[in-house]
């Protein structure tokens, strides 16, 4: 684990983000480890500088807007537009789909780069580089803070993350006995 990685891991942990227990995670997958951004999201440097670690991840690469799927995205995406001063935009759920709301569009072209909290799947993600392309955007990359597939979760674009973490997931028919005696919680990202 490289010093970044450990600095990340330091501040999830002293924030109380990284979680241990049982918990359902948005994917369906149950997890003894759960990633609850919004409590680093209530620290503002600790965001700052999460926001500065990615931003520096991401290197040369040009994008006019930030796009970040709510809940999760939210503050991250925008810390990250703010570090890359440049516009920023959030897309919420509509009949359990994310759509582009509020008057938000994007241009033919439009380099655009989505943030995220965190990815297991990267379900939200890829509504987002959906979102993208039927606007007729052009998606350049995606970057999250924790990538708990381990590289695994891929997307059509580059994906910078400041951790690749591993944690087991299971189909809730497929609970370790050990897991399965502790009470299932579904904190929410």
């Amino acid at each position: 684990m490289d010093a970044v990685q450990q600095e990340v891991i330091e501040i999830f942990t002293r924030t109380r983000a990284l979680l241990q227990g049982h918990f359902v995670l948005r994917s369906g997958l149950h997890s003894g480890h759960f990633f609850q951004c919004a409590q680093v999201c209530q620290h503002m440097p600790e965001v700052g500088r999460l926001g500065a670690l990615l931003h520096a991840l991401l290197g040369g690469l040009e994008f006019a807007t930030v796009l970040a799927p709510g809940m999760g995205g939210l503050v991250i995406g925008q810390e990250v537009a703010r570090q890359a001063k440049c516009r920023y935009l959030f897309a919420e759920k509509e009949n359990n789909v994310l759509v582009l709301r509020r008057g938000f569009t994007l241009k033919p072209g439009e380099k655009v780069l989505v943030v995220e909290d965190v990815i297991t799947r990267g379900g939200r993600v890829q509504e987002c580089l959906d979102i993208i392309r039927q606007a007729g955007g052009h998606c350049v990359g995606v970057a999250v803070l924790v990538d708990r597939s381990a590289g695994q979760a891929k997307f059509a674009v580059p994906c910078y993350s400041l951790l690749e973490l591993s944690f087991p997931t299971y189909p809730a028919d497929q609970v370790p006995e050990a897991l399965a005696k502790i009470p299932a919680t579904k904190p929410g990202s």
